[in-house]
């Protein structure tokens, strides 16, 4: 059983976010879910983006990650979806104690989150082979996984950026519950 800390997506905590940790949950993991955004969700993708880099900054949003950490133990896996890499990577890459990296719909050279990548720290990053949002994480991702022994990108075929969320358009049932079961090996 692993202890989780996951970081929702632009579009803010959904049912899809939601879903996927109760799936995580029902394999006997304990995954915390806090709420970036105090509430607010998006429609969309742009809106989504617009709220966190324009209302909250990511630096604040990095901060509330490391604010909800704060009040669990050190040995988590942290993991993103897509905006909530920010937070769960640049906590795996600082606090003490990471179990793991799990690095859903994008990932960040560590480098600019200002740390260089703990050694033996494994990391598992999802993305779209597609994903013209996340076309930029495709590059930081080939790197890291280059780079660090324990790391492992898994590339998915389309387009689609929030793939998992079983809420949203991009959802793609069959990508997702490829993701889960790789998931929860990572885990297990």
């Amino acid at each position: 059983m692993a202890e989780v800390l996951l970081f929702h997506h632009a579009q803010g905590l959904t049912a899809g976010c939601e879903a996927f940790a109760d799936r995580l949950r029902a394999a006997g993991h304990v995954v915390h879910l806090p709420d970036l955004y105090e509430g607010r969700t998006f429609s969309g993708l742009a809106d989504g983006v617009a709220h966190a880099e324009e209302e909250i900054g990511f630096e604040t949003i990095i901060e509330r990650g490391r604010q909800a950490a704060d009040e669990l133990p050190g040995e988590l896996v942290y993991a993103g979806m897509s905006l909530g890499v920010l937070p769960a990577q640049s906590l795996a890459q600082t606090r003490p104690g990471a179990r793991g990296a799990l690095l859903l719909h994008g990932c960040v050279p560590p480098s600019a989150l200002g740390s260089p990548w703990p050694p033996g720290l494994p990391a598992q990053i999802h993305l779209m082979e597609g994903d013209e949002v996340g076309a930029e994480d495709l590059d930081a991702a080939r790197a890291l996984a280059g780079e660090v022994p324990g790391a492992e990108l898994f590339l998915y075929a389309g387009d689609a950026h929030l793939f998992t969320d079983r809420s949203l358009p991009a959802y793609d049932a069959a990508a997702a519950a490829l993701v889960e079961e790789r998931v929860l090996r990572f885990l297990g």
